[in-house]
């Protein structure tokens, strides 16, 4: 019922935005707010512009792309503010076809879908309301019933800019309908729509053989010339090519290279003048944005012939490479898991992110930067601290190839080899080491890659295997603290206590006893060794973490467990060396005592309860870690 409730509550809510009057009471409305005049790219950049914009480490993140697209801010940003927002200011980018060319499965045609479904919401609000001549098959801007001559004038009253002319069935309603009275013209609001074919229009190529230019511009209704005895009057021509329809809005080109050559001539004079060629009739305008995707090799298949130049100075090319940071892959896996009927099985913490470190590693590319290998790139651009590495080093490798992220493995090569794992039958739970067998397999049967790409991708599955033996053990060992954070914070606090003293030739107090100490050298020593620090160079390493700490409170921040990478580290590893012994008897003993048992089902529990392993998993990874750590 409440399904049913909801279905009526938005059939009554759409039929609320229907609104029709005559041309007269539209300019008022314009008048008023001059927004609905708006050109098709200029509500494009609107509906994005209108999901919000957040600021993050200078660059621009736009919410609209938020919940589909991982991982490609930079790309998003260079898309929105090159292209659409200079073409919603009338620059000439408008006059250009936008071209997303990049690797398969890279997100190019979700983008454009999301902008499609973006487009058919943004109509219903009252920002982005679309209105159109009643009745016309291109749904027309109503301003073009204006004359040319009294356009300048009526530019300056209303606040916007007209452009464009009558499409041909208008021009003679107005003339057989309405004598030529403009002001008794009907306006009608219109919803985008691509289902009912109103203001996105998409061409898909097929046979060039059997596909026609009619697909694109309208055709004649045989049916209706003896009625009307001429192939030039609009009521004996069908205006509903997709060329027609997405007047307003969005023009999609699936493929667009691999259109034959005389569905793309028609964009030659669309794309520059905003006007297109059909049956026998004077140049129709059209208000549209068009986009198209392509793959890197046919776009280089494309420029590569002379006879393409026209087409190509008309096109502006976006890249959209492959995501290149592990945490947003994960996302993206998570998001297509989520969008199919395997939800019930169980994924393992770890095993997306396992996959995920596989993927990014076949796009990343060896930086020239000494000491910087594939996995520390990967890592810092995931936005984790490198010891020795700052910000501008992260900037400079990611200038550092134009192509980075447009080759590698697609995550649907992924996705497919992952969804091979969760078929299985009888499988309740799949963790990270059923995913990156699976991916081992499946690269025997990738059609597209060498002998040495293969040997390259199998190390870098070994190379995922070891991170995940890492994260595995501390996930472990984390566990095997009743609560980790809490004991890490107070070894930490100890530590800073202890290198200040040392620093400032002081004495320390004891908590409990109020008593005055020398610094606990043992101590600090213990936690240094963690992270290689020498007899040397411990001096340095202390008071380089005072000035961390005196930088802190200067911009009045506060300095926390998480604040300093490498410290961190040797905090962790202090606790899980302390741990080591106990953690390794009690995970591969094969009959445990009770008090052996009694732990390993609290960890279990813990695991469960906070890391979101379940049942299978948490015993499997006890077993695994025991394995490890008995090597």
């Amino acid at each position: 019922m409440d399904i049913l409730k909801r279905i009526s509550a938005y059939k009554a809510e759409s039929e609320k935005l229907g609104w029709t009057g005559t041309f007269k009471e539209y300019i008022e409305m314009l008048k008023r707010d001059p927004a609905p005049a708006m050109t098709a790219h200029a509500r494009v950049y609107e509906m994005i512009e209108s999901y919000g914009v957040t600021e993050e480490g200078g660059n621009k993140k736009y919410k609209f792309f938020e919940q589909e697209i991982f991982g490609l801010d930079r790309s998003v940003e260079k898309l929105v503010e090159e292209y659409f927002h200079s073409s919603a200011r009338r620059l000439d980018v408008r006059k250009r076809i936008l071209l997303l060319m990049g690797p398969v499965s890279g997100g190019k045609s979700t983008i454009v879908t999301m902008l499609k479904r973006g487009l058919e919401q943004f109509s219903r609000t009252e920002r982005g309301a679309v209105y159109a001549i009643k009745g016309c098959p291109m749904h027309e801007e109503p301003l073009h019933l204006i004359p040319h001559e009294l356009r300048s004038e009526a530019e300056k009253e209303l606040g916007v800019r007209i452009e464009g002319n009558l499409c041909p069935s208008c021009q003679m309603r107005l003339r057989t309908e309405f004598g030529g009275n403009i002001e008794n013209v009907m306006v009608e609001r219109v919803i985008i729509s691509e289902e009912s074919r109103v203001g996105i229009g998409t061409f898909s190529p097929s046979d060039p053989k059997s596909q026609d230019i009619a697909d694109l511009t309208g055709s004649i209704d045989f049916s209706t010339i003896t009625e009307f005895g001429s192939e030039s009057d609009p009521r004996a021509y069908r205006f509903d090519g997709e060329l027609n329809k997405a007047n307003r809005g969005l023009m999609e080109f699936q493929e667009m290279l691999k259109c034959d050559e005389k569905f793309l001539w028609n964009l030659l004079s669309l794309t520059q003048e905003g006007n297109f060629k059909a049956g026998r009739f004077a140049l129709i305008s059209a208000d549209e944005l068009i986009i198209a995707h392509t793959n890197e090799s046919e776009y280089k298949s494309f420029i590569s012939n002379k006879k393409n130049e026209a087409l190509q100075s008309r096109m502006i090319v976006m890249p959209i490479p492959y995501n290149l940071k592990v945490s947003e892959e994960e996302k993206i896996y998570t998001k297509l898991i989520g969008q199919s009927d395997m939800k019930h099985i169980h994924i393992s913490p770890h095993a997306l992110r396992a996959a995920a470190i596989f993927s990014i590693l076949t796009r990343l590319k060896e930086t020239k930067k000494q000491g910087m290998d594939l996995v520390k790139k990967m890592r810092m651009y995931d936005g984790e601290e490198v010891e020795g590495y700052k910000e501008a080093d992260l900037k400079e490798m990611q200038s550092e190839y134009i192509e980075e992220g447009m080759s590698g493995i697609d995550p649907r090569y992924v996705i497919n080899r992952i969804s091979s794992a969760l078929i299985k039958q009888d499988l309740q739970c799949i963790n990270a080491l059923d995913v990156l067998r699976a991916l081992k397999e499946g690269l025997d049967q990738h059609p597209s890659i060498t002998k040495d790409e293969r040997e390259r991708y199998l190390n870098f599955i070994s190379i995922a295997r070891k991170e995940y033996d890492g994260l595995a053990k501390k996930e472990i060992q984390k566990a095997f603290v009743y609560s980790f954070e809490e004991s890490a914070r107070t070894l930490f606090e100890n530590y800073l206590d202890n290198i200040e003293s040392y620093c400032n030739w002081a004495k320390i107090k004891d908590p409990l006893t109020g008593e005055e100490m020398d610094p606990d050298e043992r101590l600090m020593r213990s936690i240094e060794e963690q992270i290689g620090i020498s007899e040397n160079a411990k001096k340095a390493f202390r008071e380089e973490i005072l000035i961390r700490i005196s930088s802190y409170s200067r911009k009045g921040k506060k300095f926390e467990y998480a604040s300093h990478e490498r410290l961190r580290e040797a905090i962790e590893k202090k606790l899980f060396a302390d741990l080591k012994d106990i953690v390794k008897i009690t995970t591969s003993t094969k009959t445990p005592d009770e008090k052996q048992l009694k732990r390993i089902n609290e960890v279990t529990k813990r695991l469960m309860d906070e890391h979101g392993y379940c049942s299978v998993c948490s015993n499997e990874l006890l077993r695994y870690v025991g394995s490890l750590l008995n090597r």
